[in-house]
Formats: structure tokens, C-alpha cells, sequence
């Protein structure tokens, strides 16, 4: 499974920025799609995750209420709707797919086996 994520770029505060990321290869209806990101200095954190055939949805709260995952099944691809941006959410954000169904276990890196290359989001003050 081969993973492109884009859409990132240079924004306000309180602007809107959607990220999308295009599956291709061996993809499968059972797969997680998983954004996480990671700031200058800081570890890859969780952001967001949704089970693929289902639809299921969720997020860490500090996102909530503001990103919206959600995913194409035409099109083999997942977006990240990011709204109200604040400066603390500027990171390189990736995108992952995992066989795996337990939550606890997708809010983690390890429970994915594919990754996107990462696409750069700065939230400017």
C-alpha cells in the first residue's frame, strides 16, 4: 500500500486547511486510515483515525470539534478537514493505513504498517 498525503501549506490562525491522503496498491475496506502529526522537537502525536468500511471516527481531543477525517471509498481516499487552525497546530502531518480494529491500539505509530511521506502545515499568529 503506497500512501500520498497533500495539502498542506502556510495559513492564518483561524483559517481552514484540507489534507488529503490517496491510497493505491493492495488497499483493503479492513484498513484504519490514521493522521498523526509531529512539531519541530516533538514526538509524532495522534490526531485523528477512521475505520474505513465502517466510518467510525475518532479524535484526540485537542482536535475536536475542529478536524473532521473522513474518507472516499470511490476514490481510495482519506481528507483531513482542518478548521479554526491554531499556531500549535503546525506540524508535518502524515497519514497511515493499519489492518488493526482495536482504537487504543490505532491512537499509537505501532499499530500501523504503511505511511505517507508527511505534508507541512504552519499556522501563522
Amino acid at each position: 500500500v503506497q500512501l500520498q498525503a497533500s495539502g498542506g501549506g502556510l495559513v492564518q490562525a483561524g483559517d481552514s486547511l484540507s489534507l488529503s491522503c490517496a491510497a493505491s496498491g493492495r488497499t483493503s475496506s479492513r484498513y484504519a486510515m490514521g493522521w498523526f502529526r509531529q512539531a519541530p522537537g516533538k514526538e509524532r502525536e495522534f490526531v485523528a483515525i477512521i475505520f474505513w468500511r465502517s466510518g467510525s471516527a475518532y479524535y484526540e481531543d485537542t482536535v475536536k470539534g475542529r478536524f473532521t477525517i473522513s474518507r472516499d471509498n470511490a476514490k481510495n481516499t482519506g481528507y483531513l478537514q482542518m478548521n479554526s487552525l491554531k499556531p500549535e497546530d503546525t506540524a508535518v502531518y502524515y497519514c497511515a493505513a493499519g489492518a488493526g480494529l482495536i482504537t487504543s491500539q490505532l491512537r499509537r505509530s505501532s499499530g500501523y504498517d504503511y505511511w505517507g511521506q508527511g505534508t507541512l502545515v504552519t499556522v501563522s499568529s
